[in-house]
C-alpha cells in the first residue's frame, strides 16, 4: 500500500468514525464543514419549543446544539453516535443539558437505532449515509423512530462532486440522490428535495415525512 493510499484511507476512516488523537481535530472540522448543511437540515425539521428531536450520527455535535436551542427547556434532544470518542466528547461538552434531562446520548448505528418507535417529532442525519452499507435498512429505521407526520431530514453532499474527492474511493458509498429518495419512499415516507449552495460542493436536503 502506497503512502498516498494509506493517508487517504485514514482520512476516509476518520470521517466515518472519528477517533483517537486525529479524531480530536476531525470533530471541529466536521462542525465547520457541515455548518451550513446542518443549519438547513435543522430548519427543515420545523421543530419548536417542547418538541422531541434527534441528531443521528451527530459527529462533532453542532446539530445537537442547534436542536437544543430549537426545542428549548421544555423539549428533548436525542443523540446517537457510532464513535465512542465523539460520544465522550459530547458527554463533556453538553454536561449541563444531560444533567437537566434535556439531552440523551446513546451509542448506535443508523441501521439499529436505540430509540423507541414513534419517539421523535423529527430527526436529522447529515453526511452519514455514505458509511451505511444497507441504505433501505437505515431508511426503515429512520421512519420507525419518527412519528407519522413528523420529519426525517437527510443532508448529503452532491454525489457527483464528492466522487471527485480523492478520499471518497475508500469506504464511501456515494449513491445518486434519486436512489436515496426511492429508499425513503420505500420506507413509507413522502419526500421533498431541495439543493443548497455550499463549499466546496452543493448539498441536498431531503425531507421525509413518515405516513
Amino acid at each position: 500500500m502506497s503512502i498516498r493510499t494509506r493517508v487517504l484511507s485514514v482520512i476516509a476512516g476518520q470521517l466515518g468514525n472519528p477517533h483517537g488523537l486525529l479524531g480530536k481535530g476531525v470533530a471541529p472540522a466536521l462542525n465547520r464543514g457541515n455548518a451550513k448543511a446542518m443549519a438547513a437540515c435543522v430548519e427543515a425539521t420545523g421543530v419548536g419549543s417542547g418538541d422531541t428531536a434527534a441528531d443521528l450520527g451527530f459527529g462533532g455535535g453542532a446539530g445537537l446544539s442547534l436542536l437544543l436551542d430549537r426545542v428549548g427547556p421544555a423539549g428533548a434532544v436525542h443523540g446517537v453516535e457510532l464513535s465512542s470518542d465523539m460520544l465522550a466528547r459530547a458527554t463533556t461538552r453538553f454536561a449541563p443539558a444531560l444533567t437537566a434531562g434535556r439531552l440523551h446520548l446513546a451509542s448506535g448505528s443508523l441501521t439499529a437505532l436505540p430509540l423507541d418507535t414513534d419517539l421523535l417529532d423529527a430527526a436529522i442525519t447529515v453526511n452519514t449515509i455514505y458509511f451505511v452499507p444497507d441504505l433501505p435498512a437505515a431508511c426503515a429505521e429512520l421512519a420507525r423512530v419518527v412519528r407519522p407526520g413528523g420529519r426525517v431530514v437527510l443532508g448529503i453532499g452532491d454525489p457527483a462532486a464528492m466522487a471527485k474527492l480523492p478520499f471518497t474511493q475508500y469506504g464511501f458509498a456515494l449513491r445518486p440522490v434519486a436512489e436515496v429518495i426511492a429508499a425513503l419512499e420505500e420506507a413509507g415516507c413522502t419526500v421533498t428535495h431541495r439543493e443548497i449552495p455550499n463549499r466546496p460542493f452543493a448539498h441536498h436536503v431531503l425531507t421525509a415525512t413518515p405516513r
